[in-house]
């Protein structure tokens, strides 16, 4: 451990390293739970999240000024419990050994992998989804077996403070802990030397975690964000493609990394598009989002005025911005479609996450394709369109985390599938059984057969077997390119 990031004056710090130290010794005592317990351990989880889940709401809806209580129970709530039932259901089967086929030199042995806990994960939490984005990489950490500290965001503490007193009331904390925005320093948490760290964030902070946990060579999964392109091709009806894209973009004020983050839209049609999106946006959340119980206000005053820096570059620079209804007190922030974009523009660069959507004019789908590939590779693709031929030429040329096509960030919240990113988009993948491999040391077990001869392979060098092995995988040496001294191993040595 890099003991000069953890600075001693922190009291906070100090009590992380010591609940650090109790699940290190916890995990030596019990390093392999068995079936039962990770069950147990996830339907107290479980079963705390539906007891919780109002007050859960009210805290989120505190710290972000205001937030819409059914987009916290759909979102936060209900996606953690889906991911929770998916492990109960299918734990038993991940934790099987998997059979493997052994190479034909050594056919009768067995061969088997078996998941292994890794030991203590770490779980650093954004806070645009403070539940769902602490909660998944838990149940995923706790289905393979691991002891697990929770790093909660600075600026959800009605939130930590629950989910602390929420997890105490079943784990003890050699299993489960929670630290959060006491701590003086950040890098104190991803300076522990954990057997693997999980964490959620932007590319910036990303590259930080991973330089930190390098010191202690601790394996990272990195969620990050990026620029997620809305392509919407031709044959697609326009009015559908808004209204998927704009409540992609306007759910949880589009504080989303999966969010949509601009569109692509044909030439042609841009001006129905932004007309639709603006109709969308009205009939879901009314004309001012003021007086809306269903939308979000962002976060805080600092994520407001990066925003509204945003809007006033691309304004300065020529963009033509629409406002979808009235804004009101307390960050409610209303959709912004901004068109005659640039590339100058800050919009075009920098990753949007809130409710602000560039529209992309293009003409041919290979300059979409081209747009795409300029930027770094995202975290989430859409596409839309019902050409099942162009549908496989965006995916069979592009890059992307994942994929949802005819719709926005579905992909995410279906936990029999990988959730993860690509490049700058992150690293690592959980959710499902991928999440438990994610999470699991995969061991190799050989056992040799009593009477298989492995002696023939050992010194010294030359006999019948060898040769024998060697002429079949191997087959003939082109003897145009002569041989190094002392290398025939086609004479035997006695």
């Amino acid at each position: 451990m890099n003991d000069r990031s953890l600075p001693v004056h922190d009291p906070a710090a100090a009590r992380m390293r010591e609940l650090f130290s109790q699940q290190q010794a916890a995990c030596a005592l019990h390093p392999f739970p068995e079936a039962a317990q990770r069950r147990q351990s996830l339907r107290r989880l479980r079963r705390q999240l539906q007891r919780y889940q109002d007050l859960l709401a009210q805290a989120m809806s505190q710290d972000f000024g205001f937030r819409a209580p059914a987009e916290s129970k759909m979102l936060d709530l209900l996606g953690s419990v889906l991911e929770i039932n998916h492990a109960l259901s299918h734990l038993a089967r991940w934790m099987r050994p998997r059979r493997r086929r052994p190479e034909l030199l050594f056919m009768s042995n067995s061969l088997r992998v078996h998941y292994q806990p890794k030991g203590v994960v770490g779980v650093i939490v954004p806070w645009n989804f403070p539940l769902y984005l602490a909660l998944g990489p838990l149940a995923a950490a706790l289905a393979a077996g691991n002891r697990v500290m929770i790093k909660m965001p600075e600026v959800t503490p009605a939130t930590n403070a629950l989910l602390r007193r929420l997890l105490a009331e079943v784990f003890a904390e050699d299993e489960v802990a929670v630290v959060g925005e006491e701590l003086q320093d950040p890098n104190a948490f991803t300076a522990l030397p954990f057997n693997h760290i999980v964490f959620t964030g932007s590319p910036g902070v990303g590259r930080v975690v991973m330089r930190t946990a390098a010191e202690n060579l601790t394996p990272v999964t990195l969620e990050l964000g990026g620029k997620s392109p809305a392509v919407v091709l031709r044959d697609y009806p326009v009015a559908q493609a808004a209204r998927r894209i704009a409540h992609g973009k306007s759910t949880n004020a589009g504080q989303i990394c999966v969010a949509p983050d601009y569109a692509l839209v044909p030439r042609e049609s841009v001006g129905a598009f932004v007309a639709e999106v603006k109709a969308t946006f009205t009939q879901l959340f009314g004309a001012s989002v003021a007086d809306s119980h269903d939308y979000t206000a962002v976060v805080n005053e600092r994520q407001a005025q990066r925003l509204q820096a945003l809007l006033d570059d691309a304004r300065d620079k020529g963009a033509v911005i629409e406002v979808c209804g009235r804004g009101g007190p307390g960050r409610r922030m209303p959709l912004h479609i901004v068109t005659g974009l640039t590339p100058r523009m800050r919009l075009m660069h920098e990753e949007i996450f809130g409710p602000i959507l560039p529209v992309l004019p293009y003409d041919r789908l290979d300059d979409a394709l081209a747009h795409i590939h300029a930027g770094p590779r995202p975290l989430a693709l859409y596409c839309f369109s019902h050409d099942a031929g162009q549908r496989r030429e965006l995916l069979r040329r592009t890059h992307s985390g994942g994929v949802t096509l005819n719709d926005w960030g579905w992909h995410t919240i279906n936990h029999d599938a990988p959730f993860g990113g690509i490049g700058n988009s992150g690293m690592g993948s959980y959710h499902g059984e991928e999440g438990f491999r994610e999470l699991s040391h995969a061991r190799t077990v050989f056992k040799r057969h009593r009477f298989f001869p492995i002696d023939l392979f050992y010194p010294p060098y030359g006999n019948w077997a060898q040769r024998l092995t060697l002429r079949f995988f191997l087959g003939e040496a082109d003897p145009a390119l002569g041989a190094a001294p002392g290398n025939d191993t086609t004479t035997p040595t006695r």
